[in-house]
């Protein structure tokens, strides 16, 4: 994360960025691949099917983490198979169920890639790995918060998106509350000098989250397959459907977003399981 190179995305519209996140898609080698008793690659592929009836095309996708569920090659080839012929930039970050090397391998081709720093317009994206191996929590590493705290400083001009897998704040689910970054205050403090607009960015929560921390815009985004219902103390699925969430990022530093589910299929969910 030491490398301060960054890629420029010359935005469609000179007034505001539009952003597609995907996340948690836990994809499986198989086709039949089932996450409590929903198939995976049947409810990824319905939510394509509405990305594609967007009025206005998105300027880039952000794919957060969880992307597979077994970290098979199998699996993020299917997800570059069906990603590339968008022809939209698709920038990923890993989960705790995906293995970045394996990541690195696959989905470096086309317009799929990993890339820390994304300059758009008004805005800078900072994609951030919040993974640590064989572990459910997050943590952002050392190297990482410099690099942010870098990114900050050296772009005052420009406000900031930053992205990660786990949530930095209690979503009010108390078994989803102990998985998220645990050194998240720090998060926070490598934000803390900009002087002008930041938004974090995250999935892992498989729900929808909405709120405000010191100054810091909170976004969560449903799974594109099972959901975990909110307020629970167990864990426990919802019964909301697939999903994805468009963004629109104006050059003032309001973020605007939508949230789309797809309620024209019916999806099977086994809310017998008690995990995943």
């Amino acid at each position: 994360m030491s490398d301060f190179s960054e890629k420029q995305i010359h935005p469609n519209s000179r007034d505001c960025l539009r952003i597609i996140q995907l996340t948690d898609t836990h994809i499986f080698a198989e086709n039949a691949g089932k996450l409590l008793g929903l198939n995976t690659r049947e409810s990824f592929e319905a939510v394509l099917a509405r990305l594609m009836k967007e009025e206005i095309a998105p300027d880039l996708i952000l794919a957060t983490g969880d992307l597979s569920q077994d970290a098979s090659e199998e699996s993020y080839q299917y997800l570059l198979e069906k990603l590339q012929p968008l022809n939209i930039p698709c920038f990923w970050i890993p989960g705790n169920h995906d293995k970045p090397e394996v990541m690195q391998k696959i989905l470096n081709h086309g317009n799929m890639m990993f890339e820390p720093h994304i300059v758009a317009g008004n805005w800078q994206i900072v994609m951030l790995d919040s993974s640590v191996p064989g572990k459910v929590y997050g943590n952002i590493s050392e190297p990482q918060l410099d690099f942010l705290q870098q990114r900050i400083s050296n772009n005052q001009q420009r406000h900031s998106l930053v992205v990660m897998h786990h949530q930095p704040v209690a979503v009010g689910s108390q078994w989803l509350d102990g998985l998220g970054i645990k050194n998240a205050p720090e998060l926070f403090n490598a934000v803390a000098s900009n002087d002008k607009e930041t938004c974090f960015l995250w999935g892992h929560v498989h729900q929808d989250f909405v709120g405000e921390q010191a100054g810091v815009q909170l976004i969560s985004t449903p799974s594109t397959c099972v959901q975990f219902k909110p307020g629970s103390t167990e864990f426990s699925a919802g019964d909301e459907a697939p999903g994805y969430r468009y963004l629109t990022l104006y050059p003032d530093g309001r973020v605007d977003s939508v949230l789309h589910r797809i309620h024209d299929i019916a999806f099977t969910v086994d809310y017998s399981i008690k995990g995943y």
